[in-house]
């Protein structure tokens, strides 16, 4: 007989062991008296970028393609403020296309070292030039060249030709600056409602939701 690969449920022994320290940075009832989610979730963001090893601003984000089909991926927020979060990528890209038939979206937001999850849900719209002008002018040159290179999604017939590439337009951007090819852009998740989840012991979560109602919020405690 095999180990078994998926983990049993924790006991009570494994809650006071191994979980002790994010069941006390979780245990804080004064989320509950927030009146909107985007300081929380700034605040929240603050406390992941102080523990978790690689990437603190990934997500998972849910698209709809244009035959009604479910996908999704990691991708990292590149800002977040009272209008939305915003992500960039390719138009042309799978995610792309499935945001051009099906402008909504979902984002789910995972620290596994705080054991903590924010759900995001609403309308997609695109940022505006300038901005997606200003967030490409600081990437690395190379992510510049990048951009330029890479038919995102599409088939590649080897590494070598994806290196080719790379070399072509290097060189034809040779003492240059690399300006942002078009179909390269980004994306601002307009929020309709915000869940925040955090594990507390033998399943009993804390769950908070926010749903917009005109311009404010509304909040709701959920059952875990």
């Amino acid at each position: 007989m095999t180990t078994p690969v998926i983990p049993p449920s924790p006991t009570r022994e494994d809650y006071a062991e191994h979980y002790a320290a994010a069941l006390a940075a979780n245990g804080d009832e004064t989320i509950f008296d927030r009146a909107e989610p985007i300081g929380l979730f700034v605040d929240w963001l603050g406390d992941a970028r102080c523990v978790e090893p690689n990437d603190a601003n990934a997500m998972t984000l849910s698209t709809i393609d244009a035959s009604g089909a479910p996908d999704n991926r990691i991708v990292l927020l590149k800002d977040v403020d009272a209008g939305g979060f915003i992500f960039y990528s390719n138009r042309e890209s799978a995610k792309g296309l499935d945001l051009a038939a099906h402008p909504r979206a979902a984002l789910l937001f995972h620290w596994k070292s705080l054991r903590r999850q924010v759900r995001v849900r609403g309308a997609v719209e695109p940022v505006s030039a300038a901005e997606a002008d200003a967030y490409f002018a600081s990437r690395a040159r190379e992510s510049r060249i990048g951009a330029w290179v890479s038919d995102q999604s599409r088939p590649l017939d080897s590494r070598a030709a994806l290196e080719a590439a790379v070399t072509r337009e290097t060189a034809r951007f040779e003492g240059e600056d690399v300006p942002r090819p078009e179909r390269w852009t980004g994306w601002r998740v307009v929020p309709d409602s915000i869940e925040f989840w955090r594990d507390r012991p033998f399943r009993l979560h804390d769950r908070l939701r926010f749903e917009r109602v005109g311009p404010g919020w509304s909040k709701t405690r959920l059952w875990p």
